[in-house]
């Protein structure tokens, strides 16, 4: 007697998906929900919010499932059309008070790897008490990996915008870090202007 499968292949997953087969899409939900709830958390303000994201996110993937064509990852994929859920989201829900171009920014930050020393759960904290433009920023250049222009096409802001956004957002993040654990570091400046 042969033992039932009970791991399936992405392949396997898409698949039964796109058939329209409520199993497979059961299956892609447990695969990635948790990983993808992150993402959404992490520009949404608060746990309600990020639910309604979550399923808006996969509704747009079982509706978009055919338009997956195999190049890259498949979770890839889905983290993009997440991002691109949660910028929406942005756009409609919330101001961004976007700060105004600047030629040189200066920006103090903190040479001690404290960051290492707290918990997940206080970063995302501290993340999520950031104001909507520079958590959206934040989270679009330290976490995704897009790059100031990318960032500048996808919210219709320059990318001097960026890069203040995102300087203000590190040194602000860098302040509650400080008071959370009750230091004060030697701060080294820099500039961040290109």
């Amino acid at each position: 007697m042969q033992a039932k499968q009970t791991t399936y292949s992405d392949e396997q997953i898409i698949a039964g998906c796109r058939a329209g087969d409520r199993k497979y899409q059961e299956l892609l939900y447990q695969r990635f929900a948790s990983k993808m709830f992150t993402v959404c958390m992490r520009y949404a303000a608060e746990s309600n919010s990020a639910q309604d994201l979550l399923q808006e996110g996969f509704v747009k993937i079982f509706k978009n499932i055919d338009k997956f064509r195999g190049e890259g990852s498949f979770e890839g994929w889905i983290r993009r059309i997440f991002v691109n859920t949660c910028l929406e989201f942005v756009r409609k829900k919330a101001n961004m008070y976007v700060v105004q171009d600047t030629e040189t920014v200066k920006v103090e930050y903190q040479d001690e790897n404290a960051l290492q020393k707290l918990m997940k759960e206080d970063l995302m904290e501290m993340i999520q008490s950031l104001s909507t433009g520079y958590r959206t920023i934040f989270n679009l250049y330290v976490i995704e990996g897009y790059s100031h222009k990318e960032i500048a096409e996808l919210l219709n802001v320059t990318e001097g915008t960026s890069k203040s956004q995102l300087a203000r957002a590190r040194y602000l993040l860098q302040k509650k870090v400080e008071t959370l654990m009750g230091i004060k570091a030697p701060i080294v400046q820099t500039q961040i202007a290109e």
